[in-house]
Parts: C-alpha cells; structure tokens; sequence
C-alpha cells in the first residue's frame, strides 16, 4: 500500500546520519531531559477527580474560592507552573497588584453554569515558546494594575443570554489606558535537575506601580490520605536559600535574588474556613495569602513546612522593567547567579537554532510566528496526570467516606483505571485532562518535534491500566465510557511515518505493539456499536456534542436506533488504517497477511452495508439530496433520515486509501486472497471501488465513495453557500441560517440552526458547538482525504473550486486552498488584521498584543474569529502542520 507523504519530507532534520545533530536535537537523545516540564495543572478546581459528591456535581463540589485552601489529591495548579515528573515538587508564580482581595495564585474563570457558553477561563496568557526537552520555555501573563474584575465578569456573563457573546477580561476595558503588566516567566535548564528562573515584568502604564510577585515552591501532598505517612520537608537554609529534603527528588536547592523575605506554611487544607473543624495546622495552604494580603499570623516563624514562597515587593516605573531571577538546583551552587545571563542567552540560542533547523524551509516570517507559537502551545500543553478510580471510588483511610452512590455513578465500570504519567492534554484550564481523539490529533503535531514522546503517548491509551479489559479507550475523566470517534490507528501510522523521516529507520516494534492492541478495540467497536450486525454503527456522541437535533449519548426510546454516518465511516476508516497497518507490519513479517485481509474484507462489508443495506431498505447515502444522513430505525424496520447537511455526511470522505501494485506484488497472499473475495462479491467492488480500473502507476483506490458520490459530496462541501467558509469548511451547511431544519416527531419539534459562534443551546452542556464554526482537526483530516485522491486521480481529475466559481483545479490544489483558508485565521491580512483576534482593536492594533496568538478550540464560521477554550493548543495546534505542508514538496 502506498502512503501518501504529502505531510513531512523524506526526513525532517534532513537525515540525522549525514549532519551533526543540534544542541536540542541533541538532548533530546538523552534520557531525563524532560523530567522536568510545564506539567502543573492550569486549574484542580471542579474536576472529576477532587469531587467526592454523591451528586457528581464537580464545578460546585470545589471552586475557584476554595482552591487557595484546600490541599488538592490528585494534583497541582498554579501560574506558568513546572515540576518533576511525578509531580513531587512544584514551581509556580503568585502575584498581588495591592488591589486585588486575594493573591493571583491561579487563573480565574467561570464554571459550566455560570458562563453563558460554558466554563471559560477568564485571562490573558500566552505560551511564546518552547523546545521539546523544556530545556527553554517562555509565557506571558498579562495581569491588570487595577482590581481585578472578577464579580463583574460573574454578574455580566450571566445577565448574558446564549445568543451573546462570552465577556472577556479584554472587554471589560482595564486595558485601554495600558495599566497593566507584561510579565514574561522564562525556564532554561543547565542540566535535567538545574532550572533557572528569570521572571520580567514591563509595566506598561505611564504611571509607576507596585506588585508583589511570589515564586512558590510546594510538594503535592502525598502524605495526609492515610495512605503513606512519608512526609517531606522544605525550609531556609540561609537568606539566599530554600532547601528541599524528599526521599524520591534529585532537586535539593531553591536560590532566589533581591527577595525581601521568605515565607513558609503547610500544603495542608485550611479545614476551619473550609469546613469549620480544626484544621491539622495554623499554617494552612493560605497561610502566605492571608499574610500578605492581611498581616495575619498564618506563615510559620520557624521559616519551614511544605509550602514556600520568595517575597518580593516591588514598583515597576513608568514604562519601565524589573526583572527576578532564580534557580532550582541539584547542587550546591556556591554562586548560583553566575553565568545566569550567558546560559540564559544560550538556551534560546539552541532554541533558535531547532526551529531554524525546522522551519527551514518555510520563508514567511508570520507563518514561522505562528507555527513557533503552536507547537510552544502543544509543548506547554503538557500535564502530570493523576488519578485511580478504585482508590477515587473507595476513598481515603484518613479522610470521610465517600458516600455510596458513587459507586453507582460516574465512571463506576472503570475500576481498573490507573493513569499516573505525563499527557498531552487539550487545555489545561478548560480541559485539565485527556480526551482521546484529542489525544490521537495532538500527536500528529507533536511528532514534528518529539516523535518519541508522540509514540509513548498512543502506547498509553493502549496499557491495560488505562484501556478497559473490554476494549473500549478511555474518552475523558467526565465519562470515560463516552465513545470517542476511532482515530487512534490513523494517528499511529502518521507517528510511524513521521517518526521514519526524523530517524531514517522504521520502529517496527512500535507499530506492532500497537497494532495488536488497536485490533482488541476494533473488536470492542465491532461488537458493541454494531447492535444489529448490520455493519452499520451507533457510536453515539462521538465526540460531536450538539452536532444532531437530540442529544446523541443518550439512548431513544421504544427500541429505536439512530445508525450514524459518521460512526460507520469512522468505522470504514478504521479498517483502512489497519488495512494499511497490516501491510506495512508484513515487510516485517508475513504473517499479517491474514490481518490485511481481514480488514479489507471489513471495509468492504461497511462500504456496502452505507451504500445499500438490502432488499427495501435504504442505505446512508440519500439519492434525492445526494449527500449521507443519519437515520432512525425502529424495531419494525422503518427508516426516519435526519436529513440535515451537516459535518456526519462529509467524514465518508476521510474513509480513503490507495494500494500500488507494487504492495500487491510484495504480498502475493494478500493479493490472491483480496482477488478471491472480489470475484465472489462483484457487487461490493463495483460499488465502493475503482478495481477494476487502474489509475496511473497501476494504483488502485479503496473508498466509500465512487467518483460520482465524490463530486457530489464536493460540490456541497465547496460551496460557500453551504459549508465553505473563507476561513474552511463549516461543521454545518449556512443554508439552515435562513431555513432551519426542523424534526417534527411525537408532538415535539426539534431545530437545528446553522450558528456561526458559541452554540445558542444547552444540547450537551452548551459549552461547544458543531452547528456552523470550523474545527481544525476535521479540515485536516478532509484536506488529506482530498490528497489521497488525488494521489490515485492525478492532475488529470479537475473539481470545480469554488462550486458555481467556473474555476476548477486538482484534488491535491483544492486540499492547498483549504489549508491557505484555514491559515488564513491566524495570518495578517492586507490590513495587518488576524481574523482569530475577532474586532476588538486593542488586540488587533497594540504591538504588544497583535503578534500574541492563542489557539482556540474552534473559529467562527463567517468571520474567523476564535472560539472555544482560549488555549485548546491540541488538535488546533495542527496549523503547524498545515505550515508544513505548504512549505514541503510531497514525494
């Protein structure tokens, strides 16, 4: 089978045999370089697993409020936080602009009933960059000089409606007359266990102003469960010093510079204003904000506990700097801010050099901006990750029982769930933990810089402490047993390829690991969302939230099923990509011969069974419209499409692959047992494949789609009336804006309107919306589709882009078009505007804001803006390799 390489040259650091590997390139050959990292939490608060509830209500069972006083189980949170791999010691920033009621420990948002599109971080912070190793790192945080507005953001976003916008922290004005900070938090590692801190701060107000900044280093309390009494220990050692003492950490010494003091308290809950018993110690967790902020007697005289903070109170002048710095170190450092600057200097000198090497081929200067700022987002993106539902479920010896209808609750059926590691993670405010399609998507991107993290990261869903002995992957800590489309094998073939290209040899051992367990998942979704045996598939919510008129999680009564398009494409391309899988793994060994046919014959079952599900049935695809619907079935067999236009009827197109003759040649059993079943079943090779007809280079074509149903589907996608937007292809067609679609059914009406924005209904939580803006990772995974076509039709095969423009172009130019679109959100324009920046000119016009790129969870359908969770640097991080494949001359 050939593979269309279009996404990464021949090999990424130009043949790592032939040059001498860079400074990173280097490190990144080194084990434990990213033992330290950016993999403290965003936000604890009001996930899964704090929530001890009965209810399952977990924004209310912790928030915002309690989160400076309550010791958290099962991880960390801070600003700009790093820490070790196991999340022993954290290293986060705190700030005080004298005005505030509490110290800026955390992020502020809202929760999923007090925004009006849902949760919704409240913030502005930007990742700027980053190396693979997190030998260099560098944010900004913008923190306001008056006080921060955090009941009016409250009080406006719910006098809001759903058919307003969020309101933003940027809204509220207290940035027009520039009085606030820009503060720059730098990491660059001397060693694995030697970290300088460099903290600068710009005021950039015309007025002095003051600011306490705090940098604070605490250990995860590990020791109050009653589980392992060990307990840690962190103290001055002299007035440049903090000591650190843990049995399992390399890390001994924090070194600070011009601090005024140091304060110490316990990483302990303060039991008496959370719950009014007494609490373990005087010196709770909110010991140094109720100290600064109060006077109060909260921080231990002693100078040592679990919690410290290095105190600096400063004034910044009138457009002027200040700048902190600070170690964490193995050692003892005799004077550890010599050389600060000039390693400082050669950190983001190596840094340079990477992306140099990189982005080599890629000339324009925005469109390296970009790409940088993507991947520093994915590599911030990074999260310790911890949770065990068996100890989550049972409780903890020393702490009150959990009550017991928790064990009839949320992810009751996944006991054996164990995830104590490093994840790539969405968004680590709005979404502090892993998604599974998310997951598949991010390494994509990731295998740019860190194929060997990207790889470990598939293997994981894949372990028998995270994968359900059924199975199913886990989808996300709020449902685990939600269904997650199945692009899990897809990812791992593209990290294969990638991962060749860097390193010039194939990991065989890699994709077969993960081949066997992707063929136990391909049971459990063979056996457990095909009810009917029909091969056609109920995956149910898919990821999709409010994509259809109902609520597609839920089951429907009286025995009906709604068999999905997109569930049994996802399907049809999930055999495809084992397909493909098992013809690579047979250069390897012949064996998986058996396996390449047997996922042949599954596609070619699937494709039939969408096509024309037997005598007097209807098939998917509607003749009428020309397009793939949903459908109802009841138990007596009849049939109601849910006959809406929307992203469900565009994803057959992902279910696409070619075979080269060559692959047949090289397979001589696969290739006799594949012509066996053609000749046995005609009907289903005429109808989804070119079989018999050969492209050029005698290549043959594996699609749902025949050329016919193929334009057809074009001709909607590509036309701007429907669902190509200048900024890509919408998740529904635009012609519902003016006539809605409307399912009548049992006296109830249910209404599908194209929004542009945030969704303007609650239909699975409301907090996302698939009824018009453009997701990212789904015009990825169609501008590839249309490569791979391409790669069969050639040049030859020419499609009218726009529809009704009388332009027509090749597969592979249209698949260009829509990346250049979709590029779009993010580039300048003639005007110097970027679209993802929506109208606010403040962010559009300021030069310390224009260039600051956040990469959010989805973009508006009509005019780019972006929308969504603000720092979704996951899936929407692909943009990077949208860069790429512009910069890059397929193969």
């Amino acid at each position: 089978m050939k593979w269309w390489d279009g996404w990464w040259p021949t090999s990424i650091f130009n043949d790592q045999k032939q040059h001498t590997m860079n400074e990173e390139q280097q490190r990144l050959q080194i084990q434990g370089w990213k033992k330290w990292g950016s993999y403290v939490s965003d936000r604890q608060w009001g996930t899964v697993r704090e929530d001890y509830s009965g209810s399952g209500s977990s924004w209310d069972f912790t928030t915002h409020d309690m989160a400076r006083s309550k010791a958290w189980r099962w991880g960390e949170e801070g600003i700009a936080g790093i820490c070790d791999e196991k999340q022993l010691l954290c290293f986060s920033l705190a700030f005080w602009n004298k005005k505030d009621p509490i110290l800026k420990e955390r992020y502020f948002g809202l929760n999923n009933a007090q925004g009006n599109h849902g949760e919704d971080v409240k913030e502005l912070y930007y990742y700027l960059d980053a190396t693979p190793t997190h030998s260099y790192m560098k944010m900004l945080y913008k923190y306001v000089q008056q006080e921060y507005p955090y009941e009016q953001l409250i009080q406006e976003n719910a006098r809001r409606s759903k058919a307003e916008e969020e309101y933003e922290l940027i809204d509220t004005g207290l940035f027009n007359e520039d009085k606030y900070f820009d503060i720059f938090i730098e990491y660059a590692k001397e060693d694995m266990d030697d970290i300088l801190v460099k903290i600068t701060i710009h005021n950039r107000s015309n007025e002095e102003a003051p600011l306490t900044v705090l940098p604070t280093v605490w250990f995860r309390n590990t020791w109050v469960w009653g589980r392992r009494p060990y307990k840690p220990a962190l103290w001055q050692e002299d007035a440049q010093t903090i000591r650190f003492e843990h049995e399992k950490l390399q890390v001994q010494y924090l070194y600070q510079e011009g601090g005024q003091e140091m304060l110490f308290c316990e990483n302990e809950s303060n039991n008496k204003k959370l719950y009014n018993v007494d609490s373990i110690t005087p010196y709770a967790k909110d010991g140094i904000n109720d100290y600064i902020l109060h006077g109060a007697a909260s921080i231990n005289p002693d100078k040592k506990g679990t919690k410290a903070a290095v105190h600096y109170d400063i004034s910044v002048p009138a457009h002027g700097t200040h700048t902190i710095r600070l170690r964490l170190a193995d050692k003892v450092k005799e004077q550890p801010f010599a050389g600060f600057e000039d390693l400082f200097a050669a950190r983001v000198a190596d840094a340079n050099a990477y992306y140099e090497e990189l982005q080599a081929e890629i000339k324009d200067e925005d469109e390296k901006l970009i790409q940088r700022q993507a991947l520093a987002g994915m590599l911030w993106n990074k999260q310790f990750y911890y949770y065990k539902v068996q100890r989550w479920l049972e409780g903890d010896p020393s702490q009150p029982k959990p009550p017991a209808e928790r064990w009839n609750g949320r992810n009751k059926e996944w006991k054996h769930l164990v995830n104590e590691d490093i994840i790539s993670v969405p968004d680590k405010w709005e979404f502090p933990w892993y998604a599974a399609w998310d997951l598949a998507f991010h390494c994509v991107t990731l295998a740019m810089v860190d194929p060997d993290f990207a790889k470990q990261q598939l293997l994981l869903l894949t372990e028998e402490w995270y994968m359900h002995p059924s199975g199913e992957f886990p989808a996300y800590e709020w449902a685990f047993g939600d269904v997650n489309p199945p692009v899990h094998a897809g990812a791992v073939y593209r990290v294969f390829k990638q991962d060749a290209a860097i390193k010039g040899e194939k990991d065989y051992l890699f994709l077969e690991a993960l081949f066997h367990k992707l063929l136990i998942n391909f049971t459990w979704w063979v056996n457990r969302k095909d009810s009917s045996g029909s091969n056609i598939f109920e995956g149910g919510f898919l990821g999709l939230d409010n994509i259809g008129a109902f609520d597609r999680s839920l089951p429907l009564p009286d025995g009906v099923r709604e068999e999905q398009a997109d569930a049994t494409s996802w399907m049809a391309t999930y055999a495809l990509n084992m397909l493909h899988i098992s013809l690579e793994l047979c250069n390897h060994n012949k064996v998986y011969n058996g396996m390449a046919t047997k996922f042949f014959e599954h596609f070619m079952y699937i494709a039939g069974a969408m096509a024309n599900m037997g005598t007097g049935n209807s098939g998917l695809w509607d003749d009428e419209d020309e397009f793939f619907y949903d459908q109802l079935r009841a138990p007596d067999n009849r049939i109601l499409k849910l006959k809406f236009r929307s992203m469900v009827g565009l994803i057959p197109l992902c279910a696409v692959e070619v075979i080269s003759k060559e692959a047949l040649e090289n397979n001589p059993v696969f290739a006799e047992r594949m012509s066996w079943f053609l000749r046995h079943r005609p009907d289903l090779a005429q109808l989804v494949s070119r079989w018999y007809e050969e492209g050029k280079e005698n290549k043959h074509l594996l699609s749902l789609l025949r050329g016919h149903r193929m334009k057809r589907l074009l001709y909607r996608m590509l036309d701007e009336t429907e669902f190509l937007s200048e900024y890509g292809v919408r998740s529904l067609s635009k012609k519902y804006e003016a006539d809605p679609y409307r399912l009548r059914e049992n006296g109830t009406e249910l209404i599908v309107k194209y929004v542009p924005g945030e969704s303007d209904t609650i239909t699975y939580g409301g907090n996302s919306n698939w009824r018009g803006p453009v997701w990212i990772q789904m015009n990825f995974l169609l501008i590839e589709s249309l490569r791979k076509f391409h790669y069969f039709y050639t040049d030859d095969f020419r499609i009218e882009y726009p529809t009704a423009s009388g332009s027509y172009y090749s597969l592979k130019e249209v698949g260009t078009f829509l990346a250049d679109r979709l590029l779009k959100i993010f580039r300048k324009d003639e005007n110097g505007r970027r679209p993802v920046l929506g109208n606010n000119e403040k962010l559009q016009q300021d030069p310390h804001f224009v260039d600051l790129l956040q990469f959010h969870e989805y973009f508006h359908g009509d005019n780019g803006k972006g929308l969504g969770a603000a720092h979704q640097t996951g899936w929407t991080g692909l943009v990077a390799n949208l860069i790429r494949m512009k910069h890059t001359n397929p193969r």
